[in-house]
């Protein structure tokens, strides 16, 4: 049993601001382990026991216990997208109402809320802590550790950022990656260029092959979002990469899509055409949040809840039957660009949220 302390904004952004000063990019592994020692640090410092760093080819997970039986997971990542030197030119600062620096809005913000939220409760029996180092590039080394957590404690509260105007994310799209490689051949452009097989031109087939695949009508877009191609303005190309993000709604979607991609041919004689990727996070359907959305609307009843169309590791619980709610984390905007922000006034609140949430839930399993 400890002793609850009420949520206090400036100890709230004394903590973010220790959190934005130490960048952490994604792949980065001497950053996030520093990274993860200061969320290590928090998490101890305002609710006890112990943290654990769970070392990994991706940085160290931060995981922390209340003891008891599992009954709640608070999820989110330390990683963010911005590189090493983004702080020097876009430091910390809480002025006119908001926080801003990489990072405060995804998703470092929401986890001190959700750290300071838990302080106030007498109670945190139950309660788990996971705070992942990849979940920017795609969580392949949490994955496993994510699920175990989730179906162990058998509900999970995601603390990212909230949709817009600060409403929680109910449903997200599945989405993943895929790289179409074409290898052609290489010949002289002006002396023999029939002589060549022209990967650049097959990866203009493709691509045009490829945004076909999409159905807006179903809630699934195919956006082919990088290419490269050819070496010098005199050669035939012979190597071409095209790089496409899709979003699904449904599982059926996704398979749909992976089998498309798995079916892509050539359109030139002697093209080869090679796909890697997958919609690697299924979809989180509605249906998963929805009883975690209840109760929310219970304490905070003029809470909105969207579908979205990005991802976040919530999908990985979802699917696998967990209520999960997502988008309990910082109320702002501007993910991943250099306008993120924070609303330093929603901060208690959104603390206090994640508290009558996993109070909620130990009441249940009482």
């Amino acid at each position: 049993m400890h002793k609850g302390v009420d949520a206090s904004v400036d100890t709230m952004l004394e903590d973010l601001r220790t959190l934005v000063d130490i960048e952490s990019p994604s792949r980065d592994l001497h950053a996030l382990t520093a990274s993860a020692e200061a969320v290590a640090a928090v998490i101890e410092s305002r609710l006890g026991g112990q943290a654990h760093l769970i070392a990994s080819e991706a940085g160290p997970h931060v995981h922390w216990s209340a003891g008891g039986d599992p009954r709640v997971l608070i999820l989110g990542h330390h990683d963010t997208v911005f590189p090493l030197g983004t702080l020097e030119r876009r430091p910390f600062k809480a002025e006119d109402g908001r926080a801003t620096g990489p990072g405060v809005f995804d998703m470092l913000g929401g986890l001190v809320q959700a750290i300071h939220g838990l302080a106030t409760l007498d109670d945190r029996s139950g309660v788990e802590i996971l705070v992942t180092a990849d979940e920017e590039v795609g969580s392949r080394s949490s994955r496993a550790l994510i699920e175990e957590r989730a179906l162990a404690c058998g509900a999970v509260l995601v603390c990212e950022g909230a949709a817009d105007g600060g409403g929680l994310k109910t449903g997200r799209k599945g989405c993943g990656t895929f790289r179409v490689s074409v290898t052609g051949r290489a010949s002289h452009a002006g002396l023999e260029p029939a002589a060549g097989v022209n990967a650049l031109i097959e990866a203009s087939h493709q691509v045009l092959d490829i945004a076909a695949l999409g159905r807006p009508d179903l809630g699934t877009t195919v956006t082919p979002t990088v290419a490269s191609a050819g070496t010098l303005d005199n050669v035939v190309p012979a190597a071409a990469t095209v790089i496409v993000d899709v979003r699904v709604e449904s599982a059926g979607e996704k398979d749909r899509i992976e089998a498309a991609f798995a079916a892509l041919a050539p359109h030139l004689d002697e093209a080869e055409i090679a796909v890697q990727g997958a919609v690697s996070r299924p979809p989180m359907p509605e249906s998963a949040s929805a009883e975690l959305f209840a109760v929310a609307r219970r304490l905070l009843p003029s809470l909105d809840g969207t579908a979205v169309g990005g991802g976040s590791d919530g999908n990985f619980t979802a699917a696998l039957g967990v209520p999960t709610l997502d988008g309990l984390g910082a109320v702002g905007g501007g993910a991943h660009a250099d306008h993120e922000y924070l609303l330093i006034g929603a901060m208690a609140e959104r603390a206090h949220l994640i508290a009558g949430l996993v109070r909620a839930r130990q009441n249940a399993e009482e």
